[in-house]
């Protein structure tokens, strides 16, 4: 019997396509330490259930993960504490700026999910509640599923995002006056910049991502979320994941996803494989234009989608 056909003669056509792209957007300039990255860089990694991984361009190049943190510190805090959390952030899309304020004031604190910056503040407080640790406890799981000890937080990186971070500690002091933060505002906002400062490749986070792709098992083999959670985690990545485009995302890509400034994507693919993306030129939401196309052009290749 013929084993089956990898996934690089899809990686390698893709590549080819996306050089051919003549608008790339721009890179999140409003972060110093980001400004200067390259909108032309292209990596594009995706890996099998087995750790099997392939890849194209600059795939092992590390990049800023900013917001795709957030699905990893979501999944670290359900497993802690389960449906609780759910009491404090909501699973819906929000509408609004990934940096809103305007829904927090007339739902009391409660942010509307997970991935906008209010109710990623929510779950990396949780987290740091119920570990210590916040960053060190996502750093440590990252370097763990991915296989690699190298990954490491940018400090500088962190510092530049402390140093521009108002409007983040206006959500986190918000929050707080509704009870809705346990810890010290100044120390959440460090655990959250250095979370968002840590940096890793696409091999690396096509990796990490895996245990959603598993329906919870880690690589090593144990479970870290059950069948239902990692489902909960999949739902709120397709309907929320790429800020107030996700919509547009789920009919182009067909995956559950989740983007970051950095000009990073993560997608899964329930029972078969994981994906990361990484090219710094973002649209006008803070999705990666070749990202978001790149993603698209696999799922119709293949044929690999949740519809």
């Amino acid at each position: 019997m013929s084993s089956p056909p990898t996934f690089q003669p899809v990686l390698d056509r893709i590549a080819a396509e996306i050089d051919k792209m003549p608008e790339r957007g721009h890179p999140a300039d409003y972060i110093p330490a980001l400004a200067a990255c390259d909108p032309r860089r292209f990596g594009m990694a995706v890996a099998e259930l087995d750790g099997t991984v392939y890849g194209v361009g600059d795939w092992r190049r590390p990049f800023s993960t900013q917001s795709l943190t957030k699905v990893f510190t979501l999944a670290l805090d359900l497993a802690h504490e389960a449906d609780e959390l759910w009491e404090h952030v909501g699973r819906e899309p929000s509408g609004n700026p990934f940096n809103s304020l305007v829904q927090l004031e007339y739902e009391n604190g409660i942010p509307r999910n997970p991935f906008i910056n209010a109710g990623a503040l929510v779950v990396t407080d949780r987290l740091h509640t119920q570990t210590g640790e916040a960053a060190g406890t996502l750093l440590d799981f990252l370097r763990a599923e991915s296989g690699n000890e190298n990954l490491a937080i940018n400090e500088d990186v962190a510092a530049s995002e402390s140093a521009h971070g108002d409007r983040n500690a206006a959500l986190g002091h918000f929050m707080a006056s509704y009870g809705n933060i346990g810890n010290p505002v100044p120390v959440l906002l460090d655990e959250y910049f250095r979370q968002c400062s840590i940096e890793a490749s696409c091999a690396d986070l096509a990796l990490a991502t895996g245990f959603l792709a598993r329906h919870g098992i880690r690589a090593d083999g144990t479970r870290l979320l059950t069948m239902s959670q990692a489902k909960e985690v999949n739902a709120v990545m397709l309907t929320c994941g790429t800020y107030d485009a996700a919509g547009e995302f789920a009919y182009r890509v067909g995956l559950p996803g989740k983007s970051g400034v950095g000009g990073g994507v993560i997608a899964v693919v329930p029972g078969r494989c994981t994906l990361c993306v990484w090219s710094p030129g973002l649209d006008g939401h803070g999705n990666s234009v070749a990202g978001v196309t790149a993603l698209d052009r696999f799922t119709t290749i293949t044929g690999l989608s949740v519809f």
